[in-house]
């Protein structure tokens, strides 16, 4: 029972191997997103305050996937470095040692992703609609994930 246990944590893979090509996925989808706000820029693209406007927006939307993308990368990398080998060959500051160190960097991503989203929505707001509820509901959200990522950090710093 003990090896059952024991070799059942590489039915984590799932998960890895799923993550690993919706980071793919999301990524490329960015990438021609890209190649599509280019071809947009160059056929279309007149200089004016609506086309700026456009373009800012399609650039914010492109970001917005390469940070989806990163955020499944990190899903899939973190728990590949907890469940099957934590020997993974990368940076400091994304090696993964338990579950915290996992959602706290999603957090930190997940945070800059709503950030993103909001200069989005921001950007291409015509003006009329009311905004505020928007507004408050990302910034409430962040400000809990913010708090919650403080809390981790004091709660960590005071077993040493």
């Amino acid at each position: 029972m003990r090896k059952l246990l024991s070799n059942s944590r590489h039915f984590i893979l799932i998960a890895v191997i799923m993550s690993f090509i919706a980071a793919l996925i999301t990524l490329v989808y960015g990438a021609v997103q890209m190649l599509g706000t280019m071809l947009w820029l160059f056929r279309e693209g007149g200089v004016s305050s609506s086309a700026s406007k456009n373009l800012v927006v399609s650039l914010i939307e492109v970001i917005d996937m390469f940070l989806l993308g990163t955020v499944f990368y990190i899903t899939s990398l973190g728990l590949y470095e907890l469940f099957i080998d934590d020997r993974v060959e990368v940076p400091e500051w994304l090696e993964i040692h338990s579950i915290d160190d996992l959602k706290g960097k999603l957090i930190s991503v997940v945070v800059v992703v709503l950030g993103v989203l909001f200069l989005g929505k921001a950007v291409s707001w015509n003006g009329e609609d009311n905004f505020l509820p928007f507004g408050v509901s990302v910034a409430s959200v962040i400000a809990s994930l913010t708090y919650f990522l403080s809390a981790k950090n004091k709660q960590g710093n005071s077993k040493y």
